[in-house]
């Protein structure tokens, strides 16, 4: 499986996007300002949705069974999306595909909107103090 990735990679911006909102992630949590829990299950869906873009890329390499791509966008709207986004940056899959690349971003958008209401909704206080 080849990876790329590093300096002059154009489309460095997005794995920018995935790693500072992990580090956001983190400080937030640093700060209290959101519930560990929730930290460490971004972290976990990231890596978890990381390895099943791995396994799909082998298995698109060796012509085998192939995630289907409703699976992947599950695992990103679950959570799992930097982790989809780096994949798709270091491994080189899923990455060109515009219908697929236009839900992903859909996925994306709407973890955005329930991060940020969960951050600052007075709706979400109770999930925010749950404990952690």
């Amino acid at each position: 499986m080849r990876v790329k990735g590093g300096r002059g990679n154009k489309h460095s911006w997005q794995t920018l996007l995935a790693l500072g909102f992990i580090c956001v992630l983190l400080v937030a949590a640093l700060m209290q300002w959101l519930p560990w829990w929730l930290a460490c299950y971004y972290l976990l869906c990231s890596v978890l949705t990381f390895v099943v873009y791995a396994l799909d890329k082998r298995a698109s390499i060796q012509g085998q069974w192939r995630t289907p791509e409703f699976r992947l966008q599950l695992f990103a709207l679950l959570g799992g999306w930097p982790g989809a986004l780096l994949a798709q940056q270091f491994l080189r899959h899923k990455s060109s595909k515009t219908s697929f690349l236009w839900l992903f971003g859909l996925m994306v958008l709407l973890n955005f909107a329930a991060f940020f209401w969960l951050m600052l909704a007075d709706s979400a206080v109770p999930l925010r103090q749950l404990p952690g």
